[in-house]
């Protein structure tokens, strides 16, 4: 009895394995189109930024500046930093072919002592980049005290 039940399990399977392959050839569903990658149209001229040294509790800027290289404008739709002390202030109009837009990358070394590296991911309709800004944030330097001059 076992192996009648075994036979008719294997025998039930391999029946609908045969009808769904000949189901497949025989498909009237569309072809899927392939699309050439989206090549970006959003151009930047510097990726990364060095501020060199910062004094602590300076808040560091700097502007990159993007073209838009292709035939239709852009915009973007999401410009976000790696951390809070990186603050991004970027265009907010869609920007036409061949002009030019801007991300402010403003780093707040308040209480950061040491180096840093920072990314800034964009998001845009022109293509998605990553920025980057680093430096070294000093201690500023101990002022030098004046002699206290009495009854002069």
């Amino acid at each position: 009895m076992k192996k009648l039940l075994l036979l008719g399990s294997v025998f039930a399977l391999a029946s609908v394995a045969s009808a769904q392959a000949q189901g497949d050839a025989t498909s009237t569903a569309p072809a899927v189109k392939k699309t050439q990658p989206i090549v970006p149209t959003i151009k930047f001229t510097e990726l990364n930024h060095d501020f060199g040294n910062i004094i602590e509790g300076e808040v560091a800027s700097f502007q990159f500046v993007f073209t838009n290289k292709g035939d239709d404008p852009i915009k973007l739709t999401n410009v976000r930093a790696s951390c809070g002390c990186t603050t991004p202030l970027w265009t907010k109009e869609e920007v036409a072919p061949g002009e030019t837009g801007v991300i402010t990358a403003q780093y707040n070394s308040k209480g950061r002592v040491g180096t840093f590296h920072k990314s800034i991911t964009v998001n845009s309709t022109g293509g998605n980049v990553s920025l980057t800004i680093k430096g070294v944030v000093i201690s500023e330097p101990e002022k030098p005290k004046s002699p206290v001059i009495i009854g002069g």
